[in-house]
């Protein structure tokens, strides 16, 4: 009989240990960061600016994106899981799972509306949450929503499958406007000053896309081509500079806010993210796994993280 006790004891323990959440390294809260977003090695890995490690966190599930949300926590997600778990970054805690359902291709926090926007391509739908993970609303799309970008109070949502860019209010998430643009497109970047919306993509088949569809952000009317070398998909802007990650070509390109190249150069092996860091611009090779840290447009330092790193999320405190 003490040993059936002692069993059955045994067995809650293991049950309770094996329920419990799973703790990570803590971030500190005046800590600034860059962090690469591995998806063949599923990991965060944290970066300071100079591009020493700060902490690593290794993951069992099969997270393929990520976002920050009010700089102290992090969402992580995938494109199989059905689930997708907020994390605070000062405890390394897990605070929320949401259930999304299979098939989320993006997460889009907008610090104005303080609101989570879920994409999903097997429902094609945007779904809004608010700051903690309760939802809100959801919105049918079109075939394959992905890349988003929000300005006051729109959300433009890339409908990576199909030829449309929805325009959708962020306050009552319904459709305002449906503009044309080219099928595969991936990668938006919202210019205020100039009244612009730009659209990256891959082009389709054998014939790759090698510039960036420029639209009116009031009308959607076609403003101009930027012609850059090959499946520009990645952007981040520095003021008065956008920087744009070519990852047919391994190239890096500098521009003005008109779309003028300031200079190019080659860099990683498929880079599919750029971010921009006190004074440096971060590119992440997915093929070679390695992390290049730029100035003045001269690699001046580069090192190896976790395999596939695919996305690059900067806190400047």
């Amino acid at each position: 009989m003490n040993y059936i006790k002692t069993f059955i004891f045994l067995l809650i323990i293991t049950m309770i240990a094996g329920c419990r959440d799973e703790k990570f390294p803590s971030i500190n809260h005046h800590q600034s960061f860059v962090a690469s977003v591995s998806i063949l090695e599923p990991s965060v890995t944290f970066y300071n600016p100079s591009g020493e490690e700060i902490a690593v966190w290794n993951f069992n599930k099969a997270y393929t994106g990520a976002a920050l949300i009010q700089q102290d926590r992090i969402l992580l997600y995938g494109h199989q899981l059905d689930e997708a778990d907020i994390y605070e970054l000062s405890s390394g805690e897990k605070l929320k799972t949401i259930k999304t359902g299979i098939g989320t291709t993006n997460v889009y926090y907008d610090e104005n509306e303080n609101k989570l926007f879920i994409a999903n391509s097997e429902r094609n739908s945007v779904t809004s949450y608010d700051n903690k993970g309760n939802k809100l609303n959801e919105l049918k799309l079109r075939n394959y929503p992905m890349s988003m970008a929000s300005y006051k109070d729109k959300l433009y949502v890339v409908n990576y499958k199909d030829t449309i860019l929805s325009v959708v209010n962020m306050e009552t998430l319904e459709l305002e406007a449906e503009w044309t643009i080219p099928k595969s497109s991936n990668g938006v970047l919202i210019i205020p000053e100039e009244n612009t919306i730009w659209i990256g993509g891959h082009g389709e088949g054998s014939r790759p896309n090698q510039s960036i569809n420029v639209l009116d952000l009031q009308t959607g009317n076609p403003v101009d081509k930027i012609k850059v070398s090959m499946m520009p998909i990645g952007f981040s802007r520095n003021e008065d500079v956008v920087y744009i990650v070519n990852h047919g070509a391994n190239e890096l390109y500098a521009m003005d806010l008109k779309g003028n190249t300031l200079w190019n150069t080659e860099v990683g092996a498929n880079p599919f993210a750029v971010a921009f860091i006190e004074d440096e611009v971060v590119v992440a090779g997915y093929d070679d796994h390695k992390l290049y840290f730029l100035k003045n447009g001269q690699i001046i330092k580069e090192m190896y993280t976790n395999k596939g790193p695919f996305q690059l999320l900067v806190r400047e405190v």
